[in-house]
């Protein structure tokens, strides 16, 4: 039976998608008959949380801690994270045998592995979720082409280069990794999927939860996640104004937190739009399903940047698969997932004035609703879940383990 060892940025009891997306693979490959665990490196220990023990269990998946504490400046402290943590996947491999090594981005990751696979010999598939170079300049954390971005670019470049293959999770990443010059051959492309079991059903409304919340005969825009400038929930909050207008029953609701919150509510306070917007705050992830529930329209207004382009998320589609109507951004992440008219409604980046047409037009013609809805719902359940999803890995894993093993025989 395959063992598959995944090396991982952080992983369960956590709460991110980079987590969510890792619980489906490891999921799935064990539904398909694969052994799998997971080592994660010190960036596991965050707020709320802090491993203490080297092996641990959630939700029946096994995952293997680095224990060892890292300080310094960066860039001091990065590189003894990768030292850390290549030390602890060699004692693992050791012990556990695994037959090939799945590396998950960000670089240092894939750095730490691309140094055990040197030394042991194991074959390594390098996937790549996003460019992080990109999503520290998404997040705010980073500036484009300033000297850190272009280290993080090189380092990944280094991985790329060292790894037996490479995964990415949609045609955008694919793309600019060919114009870098990697042959199309040892790319394959996993893309985002949905756990059908958590998002396949519908959630049921909430009456209470609608009432308490004040929206009881709205229309209901949602969203549901971090608040990063680059979601543009700015524009969608600018759109506001002009389709109150026309549709004066319409309510925003927001759900999450993060750096952009109190510039978003300082912006809807000059608005005037207090009473047809509500900000929850983070809710617990056994809560969010309610708040699914209470939403008409699933709205994902984000900017036009090479993180957006390049990348697509996995929000579109967990809303696709619990029944929701989704209107988004025509960012090149979007268009990956969303087809105009068919699967969902697309709309201009960082344009307010053709947002608010869009959904004006969205609300005035619900009779087309429950067509786009279930198209939209087919589209996951053939082509983004993860029952299918994993099987791209499957030739990838058995070419390289036998390049591996003619290898050690010749």
């Amino acid at each position: 039976m395959t063992r598959i060892l995944h090396i991982l940025d952080h992983s369960l009891p956590l709460h991110s998608g980079y987590c969510f997306r890792t619980r489906a693979i490891m999921k799935a490959q064990i539904a398909a008959g694969l052994t799998v665990a997971g080592v994660t490196g010190v960036r596991q220990n965050q707020p709320g949380y802090v491993a203490e023990q080297p092996l641990e269990e959630f939700d029946d998946l096994q995952f293997f801690r680095t224990l060892a504490q890292v300080q310094g400046p960066s860039p001091i402290r990065e590189w003894r994270e990768v030292a850390v943590l290549a030390d602890r996947i060699e004692q693992v491999v050791r012990e556990w045998q695994p037959d090939i090594m799945h590396a998950h981005s960000p670089a240092l990751n894939g750095l730490a592995a691309l140094r055990v696979a040197e030394k042991t010999g194991l074959p390594l598939v390098y996937e790549i979720r996003a460019f992080w170079e990109d999503a520290a300049v998404g997040n705010g954390t980073g500036k484009e082409n300033s000297p850190r971005y272009w280290l993080t670019r090189q380092l990944e470049n280094h991985v790329i280069n060292g790894a037996d293959a490479v995964a990415v999770i949609c045609e955008g990443l694919r793309s600019d990794l060919m114009a870098r010059g990697v042959k199309s051959e040892k790319i394959t492309i996993s893309p985002n999927g949905v756990d059908l079991e958590l998002f396949g059903q519908p959630p049921a409304r909430d009456e209470d939860l609608l009432s308490e919340l004040g929206l009881s005969g709205k229309s209901v825009l949602g969203f549901i996640g971090s608040f990063y400038d680059y979601e543009g929930l700015d524009d969608l909050i600018e759109a506001l104004p002009r389709l109150l207008t026309s549709n004066p029953q319409t309510h925003l609701l927001l759900v999450g937190g993060g750096p952009m919150e109190e510039s978003l509510r300082r912006q809807v306070e000059r608005l005037g739009l207090g009473a047809a917007v509500t900000f929850t705050g983070r809710v617990p992830h056994g809560e969010v399903e309610r708040y699914y529930g209470l939403m008409d329209i699933m709205v994902y207004p984000r900017k036009s940047m090479r993180l957006t382009d390049l990348v697509t998320p996995l929000k579109p589609l967990e809303a696709m698969a619990q029944g929701r109507l989704v209107a988004a951004s025509d960012v090149g992440g979007h268009r990956e997932l969303i087809q105009d008219g068919i699967t969902g409604t697309l709309f201009p980046a960082g344009d307010p004035e053709n947002i608010a047409e869009k959904l004006a037009s969205l609300l005035d013609n619900r009779g087309t609703w429950s067509q786009t809805i279930e198209t939209a719902k087919k589209f996951v359940e053939a082509d983004r879940n993860w029952s299918s999803n994993i099987l791209r890995y499957s030739p990838v894993y058995q070419r390289l383990i036998a390049r591996k093993s003619f290898e050690r025989a010749a």
